[in-house]
C-alpha cells in the first residue's frame, strides 16, 4: 500500500533521489525546501500525489504548519525523514559564533523542530516511522568536522531517547549512518571556518585516512534500495549504515574505545566511593 511520506532538504543529495524514488513507487510525498520554486518538475509530473511546501526548519512555528499541512492534505503521515542539513568544515578553533550556532539550528534544532510536529500525529495514528539522517561522523569523530560531529553525536542522543520514549505508541525511530558518498555535502552545500596555517599539515594528512580517498565514497544511487527497504520494514533497526566502510571503521573505533575502558576500570570504579 501506498505510504505517505513528509521529507526534509528534498532537492539535492540523498533527499532528491528518495524523493523522486518515492514517488515513481506510487507513495504520496511532500518534501520541503527553502526554495519555493524548486520542485516545478516533479508537481507537473505526479500532481496529487505530491505536495511540494516552502519551509525553513530553523522555523520552528513555520515547521509546525508545515508538518499539519501535509497530514490535512493527505490524512496521514506514516514516515518523517529528517534529511535536510549541511556540513561544517574546519577544526574546533577554525569555527567562529555563528557558524556553529547555524549549524546547530539547522541540523539538530530542524530535526527537533520536524520530530516535535510529527509526534502527536503519529501517536494519535499509534503508528509512523521517524528516520534522522545522521552520519558515521555521529557515532564517531574525524578532526576538522567537529562542529559537524558534535550536531550529529546531538541527533544521535535525542533520537535514541526517543526511540524508547514513543516504541509504545507504535513509533519507530532509524538514525541513517552513511559514510562518506559523492554529494555537495563537501561542496556547493558546505560552510567552511577561518583557517589557521597551524592546522594545515593536519587537513593534508586526512586524505590518506581510509575512507576518505577520492575513490572512497560511495555512490548515492546506490541507497535507494536500503531506503526503500527501511520504509517498508515492519521491525526497523534503531542504526542503519549506508555503505561499505562505516561499520569497519565503528566495530574498530569501539574496539579501541572498550579496550581503554577496560584500561582504567579499577580508577573508575574506585571514584565511586
Amino acid at each position: 500500500m501506498a505510504k505517505t511520506i513528509f521529507i526534509t532538504g528534498a532537492t539535492s543529495g540523498f533527499g532528491k533521489l528518495w524523493t523522486e524514488a518515492l514517488l515513481q513507487r506510487g507513495d504520496n510525498v511532500v518534501a520541503t525546501s527553502r526554495k519555493a520554486n524548486a520542485f516545478t518538475t516533479l508537481s507537473e509530473k505526479y500532481g496529487d500525489q505530491f505536495l511540494p511546501l516552502q519551509l525553513d526548519i530553523t522555523d520552528r512555528e513555520a515547521v509546525f504548519a508545515a508538518v499539519n499541512e501535509a497530514k490535512e492534505h493527505f490524512g496521514q503521515l506514516d514516515v518523517v525523514i529528517n534529511n535536510a542539513g549541511y556540513g561544517v568544515f574546519g577544526a574546533v578553533e577554525e569555527i567562529g559564533e555563528k557558524v556553529a550556532r547555524d549549524v546547530f539550528d539547522a541540523n539538530v534544532f530542524g530535526t527537533l523542530w520536524v520530530t516535535q510536529a510529527a509526534l502527536p500525529i503519529l501517536r494519535a495514528q499509534r503508528h509512523g516511522h521517524i528516520i534522522q539522517l545522521s552520519s558515521v561522523l555521529g557515532v564517531w569523530s574525524l578532526p576538522t568536522l567537529g562542529i559537524y560531529n558534535a550536531t550529529k553525536f546531538a541527533v544521535e542522543g535525542l533520537s535514541e531517547a526517543l526511540a524508547s520514549e514513543v516504541k509504545d505508541f507504535g513509533i519507530h525511530v532509524t538514525l541513517i549512518e552513511p559514510n562518506g558518498y559523492k554529494t555537495e555535502f563537501g561542496g556547493s552545500s558546505a560552510v567552511f571556518g577561518d583557517s589557521l596555517d597551524v592546522y594545515s599539515p593536519l587537513k593534508e594528512s586526512l586524505t590518506k585516512i581510509e575512507g576518505l580517498g577520492p575513490n572512497d565514497y560511495g555512490t548515492p544511487e546506490a541507497t535507494v534500495p536500503a531506503i526503500l527497504k527501511l520504509i517498508d520494514s515492519e521491525n526497523p533497526p534503531l542504526r542503519l549504515f549506508l555503505g561499505k566502510l562505516g561499520y569497519v571503521k565503528t566495530e574498530r573505533v569501539y574496539d579501541e574505545k572498550l579496550q581503554q575502558w577496560k584500561e582504567w576500570k579499577d580508577v573508575s570504579e574506585a571514584a565511586h566511593g
